[in-house]
């Protein structure tokens, strides 16, 4: 692959953003997806709800028409594991009896061992040149019974937990995405200008976790600014309710990733990231702390004091950049320029340019 690109940096919105690198990426990288393997284990994922991704990204790669598709292995940049822990969870363990991971690591490492005696790629980098993607809470634990087969592989992982063994200059996040069973309609019909956000931060969802349970127990129907609820009262609309709020709150639940990041953008609103060691989407290429609120889990306390004291100047400037930033966070199908899986492809495209750099 030729390096010899100008990489032209922008600075747009007090963010650093590699354009030209993108752009360089749509022309240039092409990945081999393994052949072997049956469905619904392999080349399938989940298309619906929270691990959606994992299954879309699958299909968009594997498709006849996606530009990243190498004709060859030998011309590829990297080539993909097209195993799926969303569906080896569904199909192997449901109903769950129990949370033993074996199954799964034996079914992941059989796959690696089936390709690598086949082919002679993986053995060339011991797995540098190949990556594997899951949006399952379990896909972390592929690699511990046997963490030396995969030291050098590419992991992209919703639960990009850097306390885990998620490297961020190896590993890629995955934003998490939930996908209704009926797909996207119109809820961006609720997105309100800043001046009609007459709610200060919004959250609700199940105490899914310690951090989720601390949450509830100081904000949950406590305050008319801070809106926490763990149900919803009867005829409030989740959509409108975040469309109406400055700043949407994402605890991390049982792990690190949230949808509600993703659904920040899709709102409008200034997501609060509010967990310990997560890797945030992107974060090689855009500055999270230019669109987005930190606060420590030990500081769930102070929530509100907290955002009551960001000018409402600066608060203006964040929102108008989620707004700006949202096509970074959209889901499409086929996938378009910047869009959710370019981004991804892009991280993919990144960790194997620095390798080859170094």
């Amino acid at each position: 692959m030729s390096t010899h690109f100008i990489i032209l940096v922008l600075i747009l919105f007090g963010f650093t953003y590699v354009f030209r690198s993108h752009i360089e990426m749509v022309k240039r990288f092409k990945i081999w997806t393994y052949k072997e393997g049956e469905r619904p284990l392999v080349h399938n994922g989940p298309m619906k709800n929270i691990y959606a991704i994992e299954g879309q990204f699958i299909a968009e790669i594997e498709s006849r028409k996606s530009p990243f598709k190498a004709q060859d292995p030998n011309e590829a940049h990297v080539l993909f594991l097209p195993v799926s822990v969303g569906h080896i969870v569904k199909y192997i363990y449901m109903p769950i009896t129990t949370y033993d991971r074996d199954r799964l690591v034996r079914i992941f490492t059989d796959y690696i061992k089936v390709v690598s005696h086949k082919y002679p790629f993986w053995n060339r980098t011991n797995g540098a040149d190949h990556f594997m993607l899951s949006c399952h809470d379990w896909a972390p634990d592929i690699s511990m019974k046997d963490p030396q087969l995969y030291k050098n592989l590419i992991k992209v992982l919703c639960n990009a937990n850097s306390s885990e063994g998620f490297h961020p200059n190896r590993d890629v996040t995955l934003p998490e995405i939930k996908v209704p069973p009926q797909g996207f309609s119109g809820e961006r019909r609720f997105i309100q200008p800043p001046e009609n956000r007459t709610i200060l931060a919004f959250f609700a969802g199940g105490g899914h976790g310690n951090i989720r349970k601390i949450l509830l127990h100081h904000w949950k129907d406590k305050d008319e600014e801070v809106q926490v609820h763990k149900y919803l009262p009867d005829g409030q609309d989740y959509n409108e309710l975040m469309g109406k709020s400055k700043y949407c709150l994402c605890p991390s639940g049982f792990e690190v990733a949230s949808p509600r990041v993703v659904e920040s953008f899709y709102a409008g609103c200034v997501p609060v990231i509010i967990s310990d060691s997560y890797v945030l989407p992107f974060s090689d290429v855009l500055d999270w702390r230019e669109f987005s609120v930190k606060i420590a889990p030990e500081k769930m306390t102070e929530i509100k004091r907290i955002l009551k004291g960001i000018p409402e100047k600066e608060y203006r400037k964040m929102q108008k950049r989620v707004v700006k930033l949202r096509r970074h966070f959209e889901l499409n199908r086929p996938a378009r320029p910047f869009d959710i899986l370019h981004m991804v492809l892009h991280s993919i495209w990144l960790r194997r340019l620095n390798t080859i750099l170094l």
